[in-house]
């Protein structure tokens, strides 16, 4: 994260006693970035947070990848899903992914185990319903439009709370996950120019205690999934401060950046990750030259495959391809894309775009999931031809 914060109750000096009421002493722990040379906090726990007494192996969601053999852009339909009773965690289908990035989807309306992803940070965006998210660090209260960044290695869980299932789109990096650089101070500020700052950023308050013996906690982790057993509740943090937490941010909150004429994709980036990034489309006003086209060009991603989940609104450089909320296109490397036949001429004049997309690019290839082969409508790459290799 960013910024420093202090929750709970913490020693006036780093690393020196801390106790109990009683007279014992609190477990400091140090949860740091890059052996010691990058963002860290320090958590005081009740319990002692080495603490294992079982552990088994916990069968990972099918984590099988197919190369998009032959290479074509994709429409998948993820509403069209089947999706059984279901948590947030164990849950998820996997859409997309490659080394770097993994593309879940979940639709949920049960209480997720409690989690710990030990690969790298995740990026929850909640399409649609409300939760609340425990973590080590406090809770966060969660709802549409959400952005919720749980730094590696945080133990938490989801509780869906809404009259409707919980719709999370995951996106697991193999790294951390933070602001672009160009939006920071060499100190780590949001500058002036950025299209967020520190005051749009919501983290947890104040600590949250539970009690509890025997507790499991799953473990996604480099070498696949454990189930460890913790003899006291891990919710025992009295306090911590530090500049690594879980955040959240809301998409409603994204200031767009505008032109005359059409501005290209980094001006939507909202965080980076190793090899990726994460771009959000928001209701905005358009280009506003006389001539302007308001519709992307078309483009070669030669480094990157493009990612598109269409959340909300009407998209209009995908006008008449099929695409709709819930969908996902995926444009890949080595296929040039753009607006659909009739989209540049329909956007003349119009100063409003009305649409709320997530992006991601990849800088290696994407990889089909089990739940993107299913979701695939086969028809998409044919979309801008207007006939398909049968025809």
């Amino acid at each position: 994260m960013t910024f420093y914060r202090q929750v709970g109750s913490i020693p006036p000096k780093r690393h020196t006693q801390h106790r109990r009421p009683d007279g014992g002493l609190y477990a400091e722990e140090l949860v740091g970035e890059e052996g010691f040379s990058s963002d860290s906090s320090l958590l005081y726990h009740r319990g002692i947070p080495s603490a294992i007494v079982d552990a088994r192996p916990w069968q990972l969601p099918d984590q099988t990848l197919t190369p998009n053999i032959p290479l074509v852009p994709r429409h998948l339909k993820l509403h069209d899903l089947e999706y059984k009773e279901a948590d947030p965690v164990t849950g998820r289908r996997l859409v997309l992914g490659n080394a770097d990035v993994r593309i879940s989807y979940a639709v949920s309306t049960e209480t997720s185990p409690y989690y710990r992803n030990a690969v790298g940070d995740e990026c929850v965006f909640v399409e649609r319903g409300s939760a609340t998210v425990e973590t080590v660090f406090g809770a966060l209260t969660v709802g549409r439009g959400d952005y919720v960044i749980i730094p590696r290695t945080t133990t938490h869980r989801w509780i869906p709370d809404g009259p409707e299932p919980l719709r999370t789109y995951a996106i697991e990096a193999s790294s951390h996950i933070a602001p672009p650089a160009r939006y920071l101070s060499r100190y780590g500020q949001f500058l002036e120019h950025s299209p967020y700052c520190e005051r749009d950023l919501r983290a947890p308050s104040e600590p949250l205690l539970a009690e509890g013996t025997d507790v499991e906690i799953y473990v996604k982790h480099r070498g696949g999934g454990t189930v460890h057993v913790v003899p006291e509740h891990p919710f025992d943090v009295v306090g911590w401060d530090g500049c690594l937490y879980p955040y959240v941010f809301n998409i409603a909150d994204f200031e767009p950046i505008t032109g005359r004429v059409h501005q290209p994709p980094p001006v939507h980036q909202v965080f980076a990750g190793q090899n990726f990034v994460i771009c959000n489309f928001v209701p905005r006003k358009v280009d506003y030259h006389p001539l302007a086209v308001p519709v992307p060009y078309y483009h070669s991603n030669v480094d990157s495959d493009e990612v598109m989940f269409y959340v909300d609104g009407d998209y209009e450089a995908r006008k008449g391809s099929g695409i709709g909320k819930g969908s996902i296109s995926l444009h890949p490397g080595g296929h040039s894309h753009g607006p659909q036949p009739g989209a540049v001429e329909g956007s003349l004049g119009v100063d409003f775009f009305d649409e709320t997309a997530v992006m991601v690019d990849t800088f290696r290839p994407l990889d089909l999931g089990e739940a993107g082969l299913v979701a695939d409508d086969g028809r998409y790459a044919w979309s801008w031809s207007g006939r398909g290799p049968s025809a």
